[in-house]
C-alpha cells in the first residue's frame, strides 16, 4: 500500500477474513485480563465474532460491569489467576501501572505454547523499569487499537473497524503471527500495519502528549485564553477555538484530508491557514523534538512509573481531572453540548 509515497504493508479484512481467524483459534482460550479501558471492547467485539473468550477480573466495580455485559461468574467471568491459567492466549489488557502490580502473579501462568498478549509495548520496551520480562518458552504478541476501547466498541457495532498496528515480539511456537493477526481481525481492526513494540510504544507515548491530547488541550487553552482577555464571551470563543473544529472541520478533513478541508471553507480563512500553519510548525517542533527523546530516553515512562506507583495516584489524579473539567472553557464546553439541536 503507497502511503505518501512510502510502501507499506497492511493487513485487511479481504486478506485475512473472520472465517480464516476463527479457524486459527478455534483450539484457543482467550483470557482478556483486565476490563479497563480496552478490556470492554476487545472481549465484547471477539465474543460476537464467535470466539472462545473470557474475562479475568478482580472483584469490584470493574468487576459488576463485567457482569452488566453478560459475562457470566464462574462460566466466562473468573478472578485474574483462574483466568490466566484457563487460557492458552493471555491478553494483559491492564493498566501499565496495574501490569507491573500484577506480574509476579502472572507470569506463573506463562507456560511453555501460550501467547501473552498486549494492546501497548510499554511493558516490554522499558522491562528493565517495570521488570516484565517473560520466559522465552510462550509467543509474546501486541495489537494495538489507534484509538480507546470505547471507539473500538462504537466502531464495531456501526460496522466499521478501528485501524491497529500489529507486533511480535517473540514468537516460541512459530505461530505467533497468524495468532496475532487473527486477534488483530477478531477484535475489529479496520486494517493493521506492522510496527515494534518499541516504535508503537515512542509513537504512543509521544502522540498522547502531543497532538492527540496533551498539544491540543494547551493549543485550544491558549486561544481560548487570548480570545477571553480580548473581550470575546466564553460562547464566542469556545465556538471559535472547539465546536467549530470538533463538530465542523475535523469531519472535513477526516473524510478527504486537510487540502480538501482548505478548499471548501472561505478563500480567507485559506488564505490566513496557509500563511500562520508554517509559523505555528516553526515555533511547535522543538517542542516535539524535546517531546520525543524525552519518550526515546524512557524519561517519559519513568515519570509514569514514579507518578503511578504513589499511593494517592489516583486521588492527585482526580484532582487534576477535577481542575481540567470545572476549568471555563469545559464548562462552557457542558452548555454548548446542551445547546446542539440534537440534544433539543
Amino acid at each position: 500500500m503507497n502511503f505518501g509515497g512510502v510502501i507499506e504493508e497492511v493487513v485487511t479484512r479481504d486478506e485475512f477474513p473472520l472465517n480464516k481467524a476463527l479457524d486459527t483459534l478455534k483450539d484457543e482460550t482467550i483470557a482478556v485480563i483486565g476490563y479497563g479501558v480496552q478490556g470492554p471492547g476487545q472481549s465484547l467485539n471477539l465474543r460476537d465474532n464467535g470466539f472462545n473468550v473470557i474475562v479475568g477480573q478482580r472483584p469490584g466495580k470493574t468487576y459488576d460491569k463485567a457482569v452488566a455485559d453478560g459475562w457470566v461468574p464462574g462460566k466466562t467471568l473468573f478472578g485474574i489467576e483462574e483466568a490466566a491459567e484457563k487460557a492458552t492466549i493471555i491478553m494483559c489488557l491492564l493498566s501499565d501501572a496495574a501490569v507491573m502490580s500484577v506480574w509476579p502473579t502472572l507470569k506463573n501462568y506463562l507456560t511453555p505454547g501460550k501467547a501473552l498478549y498486549f494492546s501497548h509495548g510499554f511493558a516490554i520496551t522499558w522491562n528493565d523499569r517495570t521488570g516484565c520480562v517473560p520466559p522465552a518458552d510462550v509467543d509474546v504478541i501486541m495489537v494495538a487499537p489507534k484509538g480507546s476501547g470505547t471507539s473500538l466498541r462504537r466502531m464495531f457495532l456501526e460496522g466499521r473497524g478501528l485501524n491497529s498496528s500489529y507486533a511480535v515480539y517473540q514468537d516460541a511456537t512459530g505461530k505467533a503471527m497468524q495468532r496475532t493477526l487473527a486477534l488483530g481481525i477478531g477484535i475489529g481492526s479496520g486494517y493493521m500495519f506492522e510496527t515494534t513494540f518499541q516504535r508503537e510504544a515512542t509513537s504512543d507515548l509521544t502522540g498522547e502528549r502531543g497532538s492527540l491530547m496533551g498539544a491540543i488541550q494547551g493549543l485550544l487553552l491558549a486561544q481560548y485564553e487570548v480570545l477571553r482577555e480580548n473581550g470575546h464571551t466564553p460562547s464566542e470563543a469556545f465556538n471559535e477555538t472547539v465546536e467549530e473544529l470538533t463538530q465542523s472541520l475535523m469531519p472535513l478533513f477526516a473524510e478527504k484530508g486537510m487540502d480538501w478541508m482548505y478548499a471548501n471553507c472561505s478563500t480567507t480563512a485559506q488564505r490566513g491557514a496557509l500563511d500562520w500553519m508554517t509559523p505555528f510548525h516553526d515555533a511547535i517542533k522543538p517542542v516535539v523534538q524535546k517531546l520525543y527523546n524525552s519518550v526515546k530516553t524512557g524519561n517519559e515512562a519513568q515519570i509514569s512509573i514514579d507518578a503511578n506507583s504513589k499511593p494517592d495516584y489516583r486521588v492527585g489524579l482526580e484532582k487534576e481531572l477535577t481542575a481540567l473539567r470545572e476549568s471555563e472553557m469545559w464548562q462552557t464546553a457542558v452548555t454548548v453540548r446542551k445547546l446542539r439541536p440534537e440534544n433539543n
